[in-house]
């Protein structure tokens, strides 16, 4: 195993003691207990600040787990820079949990409040996260998130063989240290706004075939809440039948993530789309949702607009999970699984799988041929053959499969994409959203604005 070499080089090999509670098994309680764990995307700087807003996370009126964002320096491991950058007194956009230091990052989990009773995940967006990885084990954190090509292609340059070394050498450190370490692959996310549902799926599945290949026993798969209701439906029984059928004994759950795109800029309108993807994961047994904030379209959210989030979600949620489907216009979706999204993402997997037994070798020759290709997506190991489009039931289609194993039944008229259509699909859910806002709601797509016409108090 890679770990013998990290270990020989000074990492000691002993269990770590843990700041907080598992995180896998505090979303496998929740669940089991019918609630829905949700989270803020939340990160600061100063750890006074830190400290503030993982307390508000606790005290909030729903069932919830902390975040701890780290910064783009850290994300980098430009260490130096975060340091600097602490001492002036400078602004940073996250934690630097190296620059800080374990003991610092340990004793501000301990005056959290719930201490060991409180669940924490960090986020960071490294696609080379050792060094992340070997802080948070000095601070007895055991949940993080990302993958070989989830925290690769859309963020960084980084040639996409040198992030699955990387995130090997990561899984295997970060499963030797702590007993039921936790992993979220972001494939579900990445440029997940335009991109159809079977690819995300298929990524997701896959690292988080990595991440077991690699020694971990708890691990969780993402999904993007995406232009429809009743596709998103499709998407997320797909996933939790694909992770069934091919993640074995892992302790896994599915995180459903609020639309990650352009949002829209009523608060109204950002509501609506926050409660939909509440209805979303009510729906569909999701056990962990991350919300986004009213303010995202205007300025970075505060701890206050966080927790009014996650209290909103929480009550959708609970709201939805009384309804039938067919009151939910979604009579037609199949969360079982049994639908086009999981037919797609099985061809997807099923041909990375062929290539090799090594999960990751099969990643890069998947990317080298063409099976695996991210629409828009610009880094090097990505062909940039596939492109999509919304059609007009607001659903995500393909308009060209590149050489994946895919078809597309895809009209004429969608094959050419110019710039503005272009710019017309990444607003559609804001223009969407807050068109309802102002009472003039679209009928393209008659299983959106669920929490509009179903859910206001």
């Amino acid at each position: 195993m890679r770990t013998s070499t990290l270990l020989a080089a000074g990492a000691p090999a002993a269990v770590r003691r843990r700041s907080t509670t598992p995180f896998g098994a505090a979303v496998a309680a929740a669940a089991a207990a019918g609630r829905l764990v949700v989270q803020p995307r939340m990160g600061f700087p100063d750890v006074a600040d830190m400290l503030t807003g993982l307390r508000a996370v606790t005290a909030a009126d729903a069932t919830t787990v902390g975040t701890v964002t780290l910064d783009s320096y850290t994300r980098v491991g430009d260490h130096a820079s975060a340091r600097k950058a602490l001492d002036e007194g400078s602004d940073l956009n996250g934690f630097p949990i190296v620059a800080h230091g374990a003991d610092v990052t340990r004793d501000m989990i301990a005056r959290v409040g719930g201490g060991a009773d409180f669940a924490i995940q960090v986020r960071h967006g490294s696609p080379l996260p050792l060094g992340i990885v070997q802080a948070l084990l000095d601070a007895g954190l055991d949940a993080t998130e990302g993958g070989p090509v989830s925290y690769c292609l859309p963020y960084s340059r980084t040639p996409l063989a040198e992030a699955v070394t990387a995130w090997a050498d990561s899984c295997e450190l970060f499963a030797e240290q702590v007993d039921g370490a936790h992993l979220e692959s972001f494939g579900g996310c990445m440029l997940g706004q335009l991109c159809p549902p079977g690819l995300l799926v298929a990524i997701s599945v896959l690292e988080g075939m990595f991440f077991k290949q690699h020694g971990l026993h708890s691990v969780s798969l993402s999904y993007a809440q995406g232009t429809s209701f009743a596709q998103d439906v499709d998407a997320i029984g797909a996933m939790r039948r694909l992770a069934g059928e091919l993640l074995g004994d892992l302790q896994w759950h599915v995180v459903l993530y609020t639309y990650m795109g352009v949002f829209p800029r009523t608060p109204a309108g950002a509501l609506s789309l926050l409660r939909d993807s509440a209805v979303l994961a009510a729906v569909t047994g999701t056990e962990r949702m991350i919300v986004k904030t009213p303010a995202e379209a205007h300025r970075i959210p505060t701890v206050a607009d966080n927790i009014q989030a996650l209290q909103e979600a929480a009550r959708a949620a609970e709201s939805a999970a009384r309804l039938p489907l067919d009151a939910l216009g979604v009579a037609a979706a199949n969360p079982a699984g049994d639908n086009p999204v999981y037919a797609e993402a099985r061809a997807l997997i099923d041909a990375v799988l062929n290539l090799d037994a090594d999960i990751g070798t099969a990643l890069l020759k998947a990317f080298a041929k063409g099976y695996l290709d991210v629409p828009y997506c610009l880094h090097a190991d990505n062909a940039q053959r596939s492109r999509s489009y919304i059609a007009g039931d607001g659903t995500l289609q393909w308009q060209s499969v590149g050489s994946m194993p895919l078809t597309t039944t895809a009209p004429a008229g969608a094959r050419q994409l110019r710039a503005e259509a272009f710019l017309d699909m990444l607003s559609f859910v804001q223009r969407r959203y807050d068109a309802a806002a102002l009472e003039e709601i679209p009928t393209a797509d008659p299983s959106a604005l669920l929490s509009t016409a179903l859910l206001k108090d």
